[in-house]
């Protein structure tokens, strides 16, 4: 006997998605609502909520090799990598990255989450653990989310509890996965441990270092230069060009074998749109400044000790940076987003992070110590944060 289907309630078009006011409402009283701000190309504020971390973002000679890359090669790339989208200048970018940083071979994506993405899904499958330091950046998460693999979530920063988790797997291949300075508080992972705990179990090191290249390391080379894994057969590094090189896209470091790899396999690479030229010669043109220039990743790292040290003394709670970003603990949620604002109001931007962007639930301000401020924006800075600092 066929029972009768279920009546459905009737619902008009326009309600299909109510949800989502539902859920808008819940995130409002939680004090999570996000909102857009469009900036103007002359805003006055002093900026320390970007990730232009040696202040290349408007630097002439950055800005004018994104100009003549552009004037001629056009103003897109007109396909995938594999297509169309692969310009003697992207080479040209892959070929002095992977020098600079020490890596055989590197392979630019239009965005440093595709790298991300690309890397762990290309190289993992069902017969791969995953180890993942819990306060890995979201693009890492959700790599491992698309993997297939089981994946195993390790205490941060924490390489003992890394070589437990390998030594009891049962899977035929491993992947460790850490950022190399984490976004949130700026410290830096023990690369060193993890990659002893990962060749004592014979797995893979794979670092995000978005926020070490351009800082730290000889010359600004990168965390893994730093700690003399750049080059390692075993290592596999992805970099984003949106933050120390001041433009877009990312890549992915490694053995050639690897690259080669990612060129055959992964999906983000293989149907995506190759990098914008104009964003392939401005990251390379950024990163011929860096090489000239040396002492730029040193001032970073000197701004954020400064600010760090400023702010410390100013009663806040502020993080001890081992790159350049540096927070400041705020009460919670919704004191964060008013003090941000007070900030801005004051002339001042800065990032603001709260759950669930923060893995620890703790929420902060966030600011960027850009190499190229002076010793009077960096007063400016702590007397504007310190003076707005939420009461209670």
């Amino acid at each position: 006997m066929v029972l009768p289907a279920a009546p459905q309630p009737t619902r008009t078009p326009t309600a299909v998605f109510d949800w989502l006011d539902e859920s808008a409402d819940l995130r409002a009283r939680a004090g999570l609502t996000r909102t857009l701000r469009s900036r103007p190309a002359d805003d006055p504020v002093l900026d320390l909520a970007s990730n232009d971390y040696l202040g290349l973002v408007h630097h002439p000679a950055v800005t004018r090799a994104a100009a003549d890359a552009a004037l001629r090669w056009g103003a897109g790339a007109t396909g995938s990598r594999l297509v169309t989208g692969t310009t003697a200048l992207h080479t040209e970018l892959e070929d002095e990255l992977a020098e600079f940083c020490g890596f055989e071979a590197a392979l630019v994506f239009s965005s440093g989450y595709a790298a991300n993405l690309a890397a762990l899904t290309a190289l993992t499958d069902p017969d791969t653990l995953i180890v993942s330091d819990a306060y890995n950046h979201a693009s890492l998460i959700d790599g491992c989310r698309l993997s297939r693999s089981d994946v195993h979530r390790a205490p941060h920063a924490d390489p003992a509890a890394v070589a437990e988790a390998l030594a009891g797997r049962r899977h035929p291949r491993a992947l460790v996965v850490s950022d190399s300075v984490f976004s949130v508080d700026g410290n830096a992972a023990p690369l060193a441990g993890l990659s002893a705990a990962a060749r004592a179990h014979g797995a893979a090191l794979l670092v995000d270092d978005a926020h070490g290249l351009g800082v730290v390391g000889p010359g600004g080379r990168g965390a893994l230069a730093a700690a003399g894994l750049a080059g390692e057969p075993d290592t596999v590094a992805t970099v984003t060009l949106s933050k120390s090189l001041g433009s877009q896209g990312g890549a992915v470091l490694g053995p050639r074998r690897v690259v080669r790899h990612m060129v055959e396999t992964a999906r983000t690479f293989i149907f995506d749109t190759g990098l914008a030229p104009a964003a392939a010669g401005a990251a390379l043109g950024a990163l011929r400044l860096l090489r000239a220039e040396p002492q730029r990743a040193d001032r970073a790292r000197e701004v954020a000790h400064t600010l760090a040290a400023r702010l410390t003394a100013a009663g806040l709670h502020a993080s001890a940076p081992d790159a350049a970003v540096v927070s400041v603990r705020a009460p919670g949620p919704e004191a964060a987003v008013q003090w941000a604002a007070d900030c801005r109001t004051a002339g001042l931007a800065v990032g603001c992070f709260r759950p669930p962007s923060v893995p620890d639930g703790i929420s902060r301000l966030r600011l960027t110590a850009r190499g190229d401020l002076t010793d009077a924006q960096i007063d400016d800075a702590v007397r504007i944060i310190a003076a707005t600092r939420p009461q209670g």
